[in-house]
């Protein structure tokens, strides 16, 4: 009986956590937080934040685990239009979006939107740099390197004394550059957003 009593007791306590966890889901914004209860937002009065009047999804942990939210297929993108939590909600570090939606950490809770097409990069992303990359062994080899849905890659100079042509011993993707069959050289990037 004991042992009986002490699984309903565990189980009870793993439901009760669990209900703690919150998602929700609406089509009008949640009612504004009293004043100065949130850090680095702007004072009350200024109107609500930008992104209202689309569907939102709610999404927060208070017990500072990590909680995966859903988002409608639709969305490209996602941004944080109203932090609901004391704890800071930081992209990418307390919370981002993925292929399977919200995810929050740490605290973070907020009221998300659809973004701008997702993750943007900042200044002095588009540029030319060199990368040297070779076929060690005469095995394929990749050198990752984000080229950017615009980049490209062309071979500058080459440093094996194995052929290098592009198509059949080395290439790129958006990800780097592979090499095959002893290719090595010194490829120029230009990545492009």
């Amino acid at each position: 009986m004991r042992k009986f009593a002490l699984i309903v007791a565990g189980a009870g306590m793993a439901f009760a956590g669990a209900a703690m966890a919150q998602v929700t889901y609406s089509n009008r914004p949640p009612p504004p937080p009293p004043a100065n209860y949130y850090p680095n937002q702007p004072p009350p009065g200024y109107g609500p934040p930008p992104g209202y009047g689309q569907q939102t999804v709610s999404c927060g942990n208070p017990q500072y685990h990590l909680l995966r939210c859903p988002v409608p297929p639709d969305w490209g993108g996602v941004r944080i239009v109203q932090q609901t939590s004391k704890a800071a909600c930081i992209e990418g570090q307390t919370w981002g979006y993925d292929r399977g939606g919200i995810w929050v950490d740490k605290g973070c809770g907020g009221v998300f939107a659809a973004g701008n097409g997702g993750w943007r990069p900042g200044p002095g992303w588009n540029r030319e740099f060199m990368v040297p990359c070779g076929s060690p062994q005469y095995r394929r080899y990749f050198c990752q390197v984000d080229v950017g849905a615009r980049g490209q890659v062309s071979l500058q100079r080459q440093y094996s004394d194995a052929a290098c042509i592009e198509g059949q011993t080395w290439g790129w993707n958006r990800a780097g550059i592979w090499v095959d069959r002893g290719c090595g050289g010194h490829f120029i990037v230009s990545r492009r957003w």
